[in-house]
């Protein structure tokens, strides 16, 4: 194991004469106590031999995207364009990897005459920025010129980014069900499949929706909910801002026979004018409104529901309400650009206040959407080739790398997913619903 410690330095002067190793930086940047393997393209190694999991720092372009974007960003740069490799995972399911470096990249802080050392030992040409990936979105000072945060405009190109990769990798990921929200498992080896028709048989249930009904599904996805209460006699609309997405529903629709009870409109969902309908389902959308627009977003969708109707609000949360809104600088600029995430205490908090509506119910799905995004890695790795044919290895690479280091997140709790069930009451506070919960869980 190559060890490297501050106290080198001091020893007559001679070690900071001398150019430190790639290996030698890592490790002074990682406090020297390592569990992977760190390897290098100057031929420098740290860490066990024997680690199941590691680094390889492969081109000096790497090396640039690591200085001179500190943190996951720069990670990301250098992983996404094959400058970095994670050894002992394969690219479309990099989670024991990702695991394992959890434990190791708990950067410390050198002291000043080490940072000197580092920077010399680099050189100047490694400080000086280079273009990211051709994945990565802009910065959000640069977004200016595709509207106003969260204006229809801007929340049409970020959706447009993020959602209109390719139907065909998507059903590569997804699978049979075209469903990117988390699925709710009966129990613990259940399929995908199994647990994401669950999940829309839980959400019809709560909605208490029957034949005859109207929903309405906002930013509907390729149609899965839509498809679902069809199916069984509810009259749905959906909405999406993703023209590939309502294309690909629209089509599965007439396929299915639904067209009589179906549409999947491509448009803003604040451009939907009718009203009166039985229930209105928000299934991952919340997660791209912004938090500061969580009044509008709820007034639209009182103003939307007849007397009695019902919400179901599935999203993304925080384990608390406090932590700033928005995503870190990878989540931003290559997953969800201008994604807000907050506590579920906000998000009730926020409905409760905009006036008629009672919250009835909430629960926690953090453990299903870990083990959802288990099974699209599983997916991606099976389809590699074909992933990598279609959207090309960076994306590929960036995809298993995102869902991944996602399932960390909800294992870890940094992350959850809340359903939010409310009702609208009459004028005088009244609701009609059963004393308890009347859906199976």
């Amino acid at each position: 194991m190559t060890t490297f410690k501050d106290s080198s330095l001091h020893n007559g002067g001679t070690s900071a004469q001398h150019k430190m190793t790639l290996a030698q930086i890592f490790e002074a940047l990682m406090g020297g106590q390592l569990t992977v393997r760190i390897t290098a393209y100057d031929g420098s190694a740290a860490g066990p031999e024997d680690a199941e999991f590691g680094l390889h720092l492969a081109t000096s372009r790497g090396t640039t995207y690591l200085v001179t974007a500190p943190g996951d960003l720069g990670l990301a740069r250098a992983y996404i364009s094959g400058d970095l490799e994670l050894t002992g995972a394969h690219p479309g399911d990099p989670y024991g990897a990702l695991q394992a470096l959890a434990s190791d990249l708990n950067f410390v802080r050198p002291s000043p005459l080490t940072l000197a050392h580092i920077a010399r030992s680099l050189g100047i040409e490694h400080f000086r920025p280079i273009a990211p990936p051709p994945q990565e979105a802009l910065p959000r000072w640069r977004r200016f010129t595709d509207g106003l945060r969260h204006s229809k405009s801007r929340d049409a190109e970020v959706i447009h980014y993020h959602y209109d990769v390719s139907n065909t990798f998507y059903e590569w990921v997804l699978g049979p069900s075209m469903t990117y929200t988390c699925a709710v498992y009966p129990d613990l080896d259940a399929s995908l499949e199994t647990a994401q028709e669950n999940k829309y048989r839980l959400i019809f249930d709560k909605l208490r929706l029957k034949p005859g009904n109207r929903l309405l599904d906002i930013g509907c996805g390729w149609g899965g909910m839509v498809r679902y209460a069809a199916h069984r006699g509810v009259k749905v609309i959906g909405a999406t801002l993703s023209a590939e997405q309502a294309e690909w529903a629209q089509k599965a629709i007439v396929e299915e026979g639904l067209a009589d009870l179906a549409e999947v409109r491509h448009c803003d969902y604040r451009d939907i004018t009718e009203t009166g309908f039985d229930a209105v389902s928000s299934i991952g959308l919340t997660e791209h409104i912004g938090v500061s627009n969580y009044p509008a977003y709820f007034t639209f969708i009182r103003d939307r529901l007849r007397v009695g109707g019902m919400l179901l609000n599935h999203c993304i949360t925080r384990p608390d309400n406090h932590k700033r809104g928005r995503a870190g600088s990878f989540i931003d600029r290559y997953v969800f650009p201008d994604g807000e995430l907050t506590g579920s205490g906000k998000i009730i908090s926020k409905l409760q206040d905009v006036g008629g509506m009672e919250v009835v119910h909430e629960e926690n799905f953090r453990d299903h959407y870990a083990m959802t995004l288990r099974d699209w890695n599983r997916n991606l790795v099976e389809h590699w080739d074909e992933a990598v044919e279609e959207v090309g290895e960076g994306t590929a690479r960036l995809w298993g790398l995102y869902m991944a280091g996602c399932r960390i997140g909800f294992e870890r709790d940094i992350v959850q997913l809340h359903h939010v069930l409310a009702t609208k009451l009459d004028d005088k506070g009244h609701n009609d619903l059963p004393l308890r919960p009347w859906w199976d869980a």
